[in-house]
Order: C-alpha cells, then structure tokens, then sequence
C-alpha cells in the first residue's frame, strides 16, 4: 500500500467509521515537544499503485497528540492539543471557518480524545493534568470533570457496548473504570507498575479491557476477576504505547511501541505474536485496525510517515 509523508512527527492515525478509504492523522513539530501542529484527512486508495491524497488539513499553534471522529457527523474530528484545548474541525467547511470550536479547559496538554460509539453525541478527552473531562456537541464547556487519578491520563476509551460507562490509564500505573451517572470511579485496577500509556476495551465482550505500559508488557483483563490478567503479552523492547483491540476479531490486538513496531496479538493462542511489522525507522506511536475492513492496519510514527496495509502484507510494498 502506498505511504504518506507528513511535514510534523506522526503521534495518532484514526480510521473513519463512515469511509473505507478514510484516514485522519493528528501531527506535531519537533517530536510533540514544541511547535505547531496538524491534522491531516487522507484518502488511501483502493488500488495500491494509487497515492495517498490529502482532502483537507487543519494546522494548529500547538502539536496535536490524539485524533478522532465523530460517530454522528461524517465530516467532524475532534482533536487533542498540546495546548490544553479540544478542538473540532469540520471537514464541509473551509481552512479559515475551523476549528469550528475551541474548547479549553484543561490546564495542560490533552493527549486523549475518545468518541462515544453508542450514544453519539458526546466525547471524553483525557489530560496531563491528570483529568477526564465529558463533553457534549451543544454545550460550550464540560458536561463533568472526573478526578482521581494521581498523575497524567494518558488514554480514556468508551466501553462500546454501555454508553455511560469508560475507562482511563494513567501514569499513576492504574486503570480506572467510570460510570457518568456515579460520584466516583466504580473501579481501580492497578494494572502494572510502571505507567500505563493506553487502555481499551474488547469490541465483542464489555468487560474485557487490554493495558499497555512502559514495562513493555500488553495485559489483558476481565473487570469481573482482576486479581491476576487473563493474558500477558511479552514481545516488545521498549515501551508500548498504544493497544488498540480489533473490531472484527475478539481475540486480536494491535499495539505500537517505541522499538519502533507494530504488533498483532491473538491473546488465546499459546504463542500470542500473530505479527510483527518493523515498517518504522522512528518510534511508532499510532496505530489503528479499520472498522469497516477486516485486516485493514494503519500506523504512524516520529520518522513522519503514515503506512495503510492489510495484515500479512509488507507495509512498505508498493
């Protein structure tokens, strides 16, 4: 499959859930670190001998860490900014009519967003300021901040079956299940011991949940029985910085890490490494599986290049 090459580091990649062939990017200069950033919106096309073409592109004065799309609306993203802000881009409109809004509440960097899947009209953001915050399409400001955390939410993820319930993973080494309706989080789970950098939950069983971490293990629990994992999963040389589980499989997971690969996991299997990509010349930071195409992988890394494969093909194949 073709690749594309972005002017910013790469640090997120997101399928839209209502094209096949479409892809958003959230970008940063200078590694995230300081600068500007971007988002791009990218056609990949059904033919690989066809270039990747970029429909629209949103520049931001701070790097943009984590990208989304919304479930109600084919044309709007939700970006997270370094900034501390929230912001949506509305594809039906020109350059100079976005960000449609700005929301800025958080005190430091936003390094999550997540899209509600079944309710639709709202999103969470997770921050450095070791908060969540619950937003909704018609309202200016927070719907409701969620603190407990003691340090950095990396990653807040909706549960995609139960429309008030999500989970959040923070460098305090904890994952925290949320209900919106509830006072406090309903549960801790004290995943690993060093910090937790991305959580998600399985697409086809609501209290599955997989963890990453800078212990360079991937776990794999059931919030019924959290004692023990139902799965650790050793492969990766560094840190894993993000889990994504497939939307088509229920035993598959994806995950990147800052040894530079991709991986594939089927956690019931004894020997769980399904696949290995080495694709990236930098850390690989993004990674997302389609959910409109069985297979369909896409990654991005610091090396600036996004990569929209089939699994079991070479990601730098032309």
């Amino acid at each position: 499959m073709p690749v594309f090459k972005t002017p910013f580091n790469g640090y997120a990649v997101k399928f839209s859930p209502f094209y096949e062939s479409r892809l958003a990017v959230a970008t940063s200069q200078n590694f995230g670190i300081l600068g500007n950033g971007r988002v791009h919106v990218l056609d990949f096309p059904p033919t690989p001998s066809t270039p990747i073409a970029e429909i629209a592109s949103f520049d931001t004065a701070d790097g943009v860490y984590d990208v989304t799309w919304s479930e109600s609306h084919d044309s709007l993203l939700v970006a997270a900014v370094a900034d501390g802000s929230v912001k949506l881009f509305d594809l039906s409109l020109p350059p100079s009519s976005n960000p449609v809004r700005s929301l800025h509440e958080h005190t430091r960097e936003v390094h999550s967003v997540d899209y509600n899947p079944t309710r639709r009209d709202s999103f969470i953001s997770s921050s450095w300021d070791d908060t969540v915050k619950l937003w909704t399409l018609d309202r200016p400001t927070s719907v409701r901040t969620f603190k407990e955390h003691a340090y950095c939410v990396y990653s807040a993820v909706w549960n995609p079956r139960h429309a008030d319930v999500f989970a959040s993973a923070s460098g305090d080494c904890t994952v925290r299940i949320w209900d919106v309706r509830e006072p406090g989080s309903t549960m801790i789970l004290p995943a690993h011991e060093f910090e937790i950098l991305s959580c998600d939950w399985n697409k086809y069983d609501d209290c599955g949940i997989v963890t990453a971490s800078v212990d360079k293990s991937i776990k794999v629990w059931d919030v019924r029985s959290f004692r023990v994992p139902a799965a650790v999963l050793n492969g990766h040389g560094y840190a894993v910085r993000k889990v994504k589980f497939s939307p088509h499989r229920q035993n598959l997971i994806a995950s990147c890490s800052y040894d530079m690969t991709v991986c594939l996991w089927d956690y019931m299997l004894e020997d769980a490494l399904v696949g290995r990509y080495d694709h990236h010349s930098e850390f690989a930071v993004g990674v997302d599986m389609s959910v409109l195409v069985e297979g369909l992988l896409a990654s991005t890394g610091w090396d600036e290049l996004v990569y929209v494969w089939q699994h079991g093909t070479d990601p730098r194949a032309p």
